[in-house]
């Protein structure tokens, strides 16, 4: 059985009080988290239920009254029950249904939950549910996650003597190397990884573009889906630009407030990133536009309908930019990493702020022979406490 590495974190969330909800995009492993946690504590003797709300009796019975839920799942006079819940997007109120009975029952009920897109779009959901749920975000498969479900804990290991300084060159360095390319062109959906066709990988990432993404679309109640696919599509083509509303509304011919709403849907449905600018008080720094970034890199590829290895693609320097994005956004919160641009030019791709303005940047290179710091002196010079370090194809820190 392979354990994705939330698997770990969630588990020893659950005895807490407060209900255990994940979230992601869709297609990448929650339910079978979910079921293999269940599984776990049915074998060590816990009292719990599984209820999955693709069954429309269930769902009909909880959506008619939350303390439904009670007569599918009895409460015990002896043990707190749990009761895993997969899907929860589909009641009617599903923050209303988790506060009613957290409130109600929280000494005698925990509720763990996967929810995708409608579920956690619903912008009363933070409020409404303050002290009552705690969040866990999960992606698609990360390159060591990549390399368990390829059947190479060999090579995760390498990387983790890499990691501790053991090591700083490897025989299988090239392997490595490989796998990384197909991890770049085909993503980390873990049915994609699983598939070793080709043809077949291609096919199944054009099923997540046109049926699951279509969901997305459906419960967050957009009603031009063709729009929302040319914007994505947009989006995907420009991955590592500043995202200008006004270029886009024009291109796509929809108002401000359109783009501006399917950014919105795009960003809680885990599609996409959008990445502030780092400033402190230079007048040039002026720009504020986000840059966009695509979450899985398959994603992103089909959108486009481009697979080629990494040395020979025309945009392999957008590719290995928004892969170091992936990198990055695995090892520090969302509001840590930025961009740096200034007015006349001048610009740095990431900028990590580790603590109160302190923390290091990151240009990205497709060689090292185009890594010369003197391009980069504006920058630091005016931050000497954000050391700059230069990251390149087949270079270790991409690894680490």
């Amino acid at each position: 059985m392979i354990r994705r590495k939330k698997h770990t974190i969630i588990s020893n969330h659950i005895s807490k009080r407060e209900f255990t909800i994940l979230i992601g995009a869709r297609q990448i492993g929650k339910s079978t988290l979910l079921k293999q946690l269940f599984e776990e504590l049915k074998q060590n003797g816990e009292a719990v239920f599984f209820l999955n709300l693709d069954r429309k009796d269930i769902l009909e019975e909880l959506n008619q009254n939350p303390e439904n839920l009670l007569k599918i799942c009895p409460l015990q006079s002896d043990k707190k029950i749990i009761v895993f819940i997969d899907e929860i997007q589909y009641l009617d109120d599903a923050t209303n249904f988790l506060k009613l009975l957290f409130d109600e029952y929280s000494t005698q009920l925990k509720i763990v939950a996967t929810g995708s897109s409608a579920f956690y779009i619903d912008r009363q959901f933070n409020d409404s549910l303050v002290g009552r749920k705690k969040i866990f975000q999960m992606g698609t498969l990360d390159f060591e996650e990549f390399l368990l479900f390829k059947n190479r804990a060999d090579l995760v290991n390498e990387i983790s003597q890499f990691k501790s300084k053991k090591k700083s060159k490897s025989i299988q360095e090239n392997l490595l190397w490989a796998y990384m390319d197909e991890f770049i062109n085909y993503g980390g959906y873990p049915a994609v990884v699983l598939e070793e066709n080709i043809e077949d990988k291609i096919e199944l990432l054009r099923e997540i573009r046109d049926s699951y993404i279509k969901r997305d679309v459906l419960e967050s109640g957009i009603t031009d889906e063709t729009k929302f696919y040319r914007m994505l599509m947009l989006l995907a083509s420009q991955t590592g630009n500043l995202l200008n509303v006004n270029e886009i509304s024009n291109t796509l011919r929809i108002s401000n407030a359109t783009v501006e709403n399917y950014l919105y849907v795009l960003q809680k449905c885990f599609h996409i990133t959008l990445l502030k600018p780092f400033y402190a008080n230079l007048r040039k720094e002026l720009t504020k536009m986000p840059k966009v970034y695509i979450n899985d890199l398959g994603l992103r590829n089909v959108l486009i309908n481009y697979f080629s290895p990494l040395e020979q693609r025309a945009d392999k320097g957008a590719v290995l930019e928004n892969f170091s994005f992936r990198l990055l956004s695995e090892r520090f919160e969302e509001n840590q990493i930025k961009y740096w641009r200034t007015a006349d030019g001048n610009e740095v791709d990431f900028v990590i702020e580790t603590s109160y303005l302190k923390g290091f940047a990151v240009e990205i290179k497709f060689n090292e022979q185009e890594a010369k710091t003197s391009k980069y002196n504006k920058f630091i010079q005016n931050y000497p406490d954000f050391p700059l370090e230069f990251w390149w194809w087949k270079k270790m820190d991409l690894l680490l």
